[in-house]
């Protein structure tokens, strides 16, 4: 399966790949990480996030949201000059926003997890053809999750950011189906098959 090739580009990604992409995540910590690494990577790639995911955590207090929420514009000045640091100012913008929209909506749901995952009905969806490589950037479900993130002022998250989330918490299982990570999912984990062709753009 050629899908899942892209783990093998570097040692870190090959652990990312194998331990954390997709295995369904129900920590509001680790959403937040996954859901800001996403908004940092915007016009970006993959590759370049996970070499520098430490020193993402360094700057932005290992992902702690309610930390990250009190950030003032000397945290923005703080982090711009960290070395290795990707310096846009609208991003560290964003990631200091969306905490303070994720700190809302645990305030209605309880947690961002039991937000989430109730689009999906707490279980993993198994897209027909997915798992043969026939994957979308972006498809209905992610839709409709950027759009009401959006309505609640969260920001760079698109729905083709929103869907690379989705895939890697967990929601969306796009593993290639000969992929052991797949095989680990669907035997450990609730699942629910769909139709891809039912989740259309809307």
């Amino acid at each position: 399966m050629a899908y899942c090739n892209w783990g093998k580009t570097s040692e870190l990604n090959i652990r990312y790949h194998n331990e954390e992409w997709g295995i369904p995540l129900h920590d509001d910590r680790g959403q937040f990480e996954f859901l800001m690494m996403e908004v940092m990577q915007c016009g970006l790639n993959w590759n370049m996030m996970i070499q520098k995911r430490e020193i993402f955590r360094s700057c932005f207090d290992n992902f702690e949201y309610d930390k990250i929420a009190e950030y003032s514009e000397s945290d923005i000045e703080r982090i711009m000059n960290t070395d290795g640091m990707i310096r846009s100012w609208r991003k560290i913008e964003a990631v200091i926003n969306n905490a303070r929209c994720f700190q809302k909506i645990r305030g209605e749901f309880g947690s961002f997890s039991e937000y989430l995952w109730a689009y999906s009905g707490g279980k993993t969806i198994l897209y027909n053809k997915h798992g043969d490589g026939y994957i979308p950037v972006s498809n209905g479900l992610s839709d409709r999750i950027s759009k009401d993130l959006r309505k609640r002022g969260f920001k760079y998250l698109g729905t083709v950011t929103v869907y690379s989330h989705l895939q890697a918490c967990g929601i969306i299982c796009d593993h290639g189906s000969d992929c052991p990570c797949y095989r680990n999912i669907v035997e450990n984990y609730p699942t629910i098959n769909k139709r891809r062709y039912l989740e259309n753009h809307r």
